[in-house]
């Protein structure tokens, strides 16, 4: 798909920035009156600006080397919004450049119909009924699935946020804490929406979703049906219960059906879940699931990649991790080894589990790899360094070429990013949805040695990560199109 360069830059800008513009409304339609999402080569255009749009177009000239443009997107845009669509993840960008590649004289309406048909006129949902949702602890990961779950919300006929459950403080203004921690985040940027605080009932609710607040010291002194609460799933985001009986605490509580921990499971009797890769072994009988650790999350699907690929014989994983709020900001007490310094001041060697935590996801890796990590001072946004030895020789134009094609086009293209870009920085990926994303600039081969470089936002992308396998847990199936192969 080649475009000639326009003889005026200025002229061109103002017409695409007005097709995007007029993009956003059709959009807007599509997720509301039909629960249709639109993306853009994985990127999600859902309640986006008019230059995150076409920052999402310029991402694929860079990566597939072609010319799309709004021009090109437009029309089709335009012409799945006039459709009778069902429930579905549409991904333009990769529908325009299939009509543009493979149209074979067909019209753009000829065209989608072949490409969208089993969705046409679909009555489906997603899922049969709303499934509440409870998110018990209100931290870093708690408020971040809160606002992904908020704007997912759709139609409401998905997955709905019921209720927050936290110990209450001595403050006597804490609804108002907790809403004001949910409305401005230093890293994260500001909510996109309203929070309206309802005292007298201990209520938020966020664009328009009503959120219960209830206090409570432990799982199982909470009754949900109290509130209106019905086979609820809890996501439990405080890490302190992580065994088959300490987590379980929460099925006795009425009201409850099943519960998602975002920490490592403890145990083998609690499957650790990296979506997108073991995602199968959620069977629909399981009441406890664990989403595994950031960590986990960004190495897993590299490793399972490269696996298949090229074997992986053995190799070491280093983190260069964020540090948390588990570390100190001044030199204190700390039960662990070198946390109590400084984190803010400090580079801190510790341990990880995810080099082992990896064998629960690939059984095939157990014992082939070792791990560390280092805290360092930023407050999001980590790094993954693979140095391994693969099954056969390559080069660092073949794997980069091969990781970016996985990246587009493979089932992993929500959880591996891809980027070629040679100044990026940790801040550049705040916010990015994927589990990791491959730094193609980094690439070392040495025969059948690679050194390979993922950053990660530990925050927001487990966070993606975690309401994924929520999903799948609640049942929710989406119609994708075009469909991965």
């Amino acid at each position: 798909m080649k475009r000639p360069q326009p003889a005026d830059f200025f002229k061109d800008w103002k017409e695409r920035e007005a097709l995007a513009e007029g993009m956003i409304p059709l959009i807007g339609k599509l997720y509301r009156e039909n629960n249709v999402s639109l993306y853009m080569y994985g990127r999600n255009m859902v309640n986006r600006a008019v230059t995150d749009i076409m920052k999402a177009h310029r991402f694929v000239r860079q990566v597939e080397k072609n010319e799309l443009s709004e021009y090109e997107t437009y029309p089709l845009v335009k012409a799945l919004s006039e459709m009778d669509l069902g429930p579905a993840h549409i991904d333009v960008g990769k529908l325009t450049v299939m009509y543009q590649e493979k149209n074979q004289g067909r019209s753009l309406e000829e065209f989608l119909k072949d490409a969208v048909g089993d969705d046409i006129g679909s009555t489906r949902k997603p899922l049969p009924q709303p499934q509440d949702v409870v998110l018990y602890g209100f931290g870093r990961i708690g408020r971040l699935v809160a606002r992904l779950l908020i704007e997912k919300a759709g139609g409401g006929d998905v997955l709905r946020p019921r209720a927050i459950v936290v110990r209450k403080s001595r403050n006597a203004n804490d609804l108002e804490k907790r809403a004001s921690l949910l409305r401005r985040d230093s890293v994260h940027g500001p909510f996109k929406g309203t929070i309206r605080v309802i005292e007298e009932e201990n209520k938020l609710i966020c664009n328009g979703n009503e959120i219960q607040v209830i206090y409570a010291d432990s799982p199982d002194e909470v009754d949900y049906t109290h509130y209106g609460i019905h086979n609820a799933l809890v996501v439990d985001n405080t890490g302190i219960w992580r065994d088959e009986e300490s987590l379980s605490q929460h099925l006795r509580c009425r009201g409850v059906s099943k519960v998602l921990l975002t920490a490592p499971a403890k145990g083998d009797s609690i499957p650790n879940i990296v979506f997108g890769i073991n995602t199968s072994d959620i069977k629909p009988e399981a009441k406890l699931v664990s989403a595994a650790s950031c960590t986990t999350n960004a190495i897993v699907p590299v490793l399972h990649t490269l696996l298949d690929e090229y074997g992986v014989e053995k190799g070491h994983v280093e983190t260069v991790h964020a540090y948390t709020n588990d570390q100190n900001l001044i030199d204190n007490y700390h039960k662990g080894a070198r946390r109590g310094r400084s984190a803010a001041l400090n580079m801190v060697l510790t341990e990880t589990g995810a080099a082992k935590a990896v064998a629960k996801a690939i059984p095939e890796l157990a014992g082939r790899l070792t791990g560390n990590a280092i805290r360092v001072p930023t407050p999001n946004v980590s790094m993954a360094i693979l140095n391994l030895q693969l099954g056969r020789e390559t080069s660092v134009e073949e794997l980069n070429e091969y990781m970016r094609r996985v990246a587009l086009y493979s089932p992993l293209q929500q959880q591996i990013g891809y980027t070629i870009s040679e100044e990026a920085v940790s801040t550049d990926f705040v916010g990015d949805r994927h589990a990791c994303v491959f730094d193609a600039k980094a690439t070392i081969v040495n025969g059948n040695n690679c050194v390979l470089y993922c950053w990660y936002d530990n925050e927001f992308g487990y966070s993606c990560q975690v309401v994924r396998v929520l999903e799948k847990m609640a049942g929710v199936e989406w119609a994708m199109y075009p469909k991965t192969v």
